[in-house]
């Protein structure tokens, strides 16, 4: 049988070309000052491809469930690599960037992301936490590498073509990654390995189909559990640079700088606080996630200080990242792993509605008074009475 750490490898090369989206940043400038397009406009870019990776995790997941991941991930390297390769022909043309980026771009992330996760709690029901961590740690340092080298790119041989550069090399690496995917058969489990009484406790067994998971209220309380700690993650992570700038009076270029710091901890938080969650368990860590950001909110207005403010921002993203590595494991104990695609898959649509809320509220509350303080206590509170749900929530009775 396929080595299962060769599969888990896999994954990390997929999630590292996809995880890439997140260096839509680097194209911002390029394009405003080739095409006289507005930020505005450009950044509509990149929320129309996160909105569309929910969608396109869910259909992924219904697919996965069907034809198995390696026909759905090699469908995503498609997809992603076609989109991005296409967008070298957008000059002067906004609606095929959004078209080619934001739409099939988007599309193509989706159908690959939820391929790894989904299949490799399949093989590792002994180490669901941290795998699942592995896994999207993979996603959170995809920007980090393709960063500077698409701004190096850009400037040999234009934005333009370094979209139909990326586009092959996203392609080559997503589709070698799905050649590898494959499921476990069916009821295997690792040699010698018996789960605890305390795992036992906690999971649930026998494997829901999505009709009956999307029938319990643990589906929703999830749901809502993930849109939350998106929505408050990405209030920061939109507004760092010129957050940093009024509340520390740093240079743009020292707050630039920091954004590249503070995004180290979007990939750390997705594999520390997902290993975490095996030893103390899914719900206490979620418990903890927002209570450390509940203080760090309610903080934040009033630092000074450009350290202190990047160390708290910092843990904001360590936690932002912790919750998209914990929660497909959290969803997998609940519901079991045998459909978690589709499962899990629509609770991604999570992602897309708090990466859309979370920085408009923050950016109208900030237009509209001046600062920062009033959009950062508002999501503190919402925070603080939401903790009610990780510490109420327990696997569904039926799954006893």
């Amino acid at each position: 049988m396929q080595n299962r750490w060769w599969i888990a490898a896999g994954g990390v090369l997929m999630q590292l070309a996809l995880g890439a989206v997140y260096a839509w940043s680097v194209f911002v400038k390029p394009l405003a000052t080739s095409f006289g397009w507005s930020i505005a406009q450009i950044t509509l870019t990149f929320s129309i491809a996160i909105f569309l990776l929910g969608i396109g995790a869910f259909i992924g997941g219904l697919w996965m469930n069907r034809k198995g991941p390696r026909v759905v991930g090699i469908a995503a390297g498609v997809l992603y690599g076609l989109g991005v390769l296409l967008a070298s022909l957008s000059a002067h043309k906004l609606g095929v960037l959004y078209a080619a980026y934001g739409v099939l771009g988007g599309l193509g992330v989706g159908l690959g992301y939820i391929v790894p996760v989904a299949t490799l709690v399949k093989w590792f029901p002994d180490k669901r936490g941290m795998i699942t961590g592995i896994a999207v740690a993979g996603f959170g340092a995809g920007a980090l590498i393709t960063a500077p080298v698409a701004a190096w790119l850009i400037k040999q041989v234009g934005v333009l073509h370094t979209f139909a550069i990326l586009g092959i090399v996203y392609f080559f690496m997503v589709t070698i990654g799905a050649l590898i995917m494959r499921n476990p058969p069916a009821g295997w489990t690792p040699q010698g390995w018996k789960p605890s009484e305390r795992m036992q406790a906690q999971r649930s067994t026998r494997d829901y189909t999505f009709k009956e998971a999307l029938g319990t209220w643990q589906w929703y309380a999830l749901w809502g559990i993930l849109f939350l700690n998106v929505f408050a993650g990405i209030s920061i992570i939109s507004q760092a640079a010129p957050m940093a700038q009024q509340l520390t009076g740093v240079t743009a270029l020292v707050a630039a700088g920091m954004v590249g710091i503070i995004s180290i901890a979007n990939g750390t938080g997705r594999l520390a606080w997902a290993w975490l969650s095996d030893a103390i368990g899914r719900r206490n860590v979620f418990i903890s996630m927002y209570l450390l950001q509940v203080l760090i909110f309610f903080a934040i207005p009033y630092m000074s200080s450009f350290v202190l403010f990047t160390t708290l921002a910092f843990i904001v993203l360590l936690c932002y990242g912790g919750g998209f590595g914990t929660m497909p494991a959290f969803a997998t104990d609940y519901f079991g792993s045998k459909n978690i695609g589709p499962i899990y898959g629509l609770m991604l649509t999570a992602w897309g509605f708090g990466g859309v809320l979370g920085p408009m509220l923050t950016a109208f509350l900030r237009e509209s008074t001046g600062g920062y303080a009033q959009a950062l206590h508002i999501i503190a509170v919402i925070l603080l009475l939401a903790t009610i749900l990780p510490i109420v929530i327990r696997r569904p009775a039926s799954s006893a």
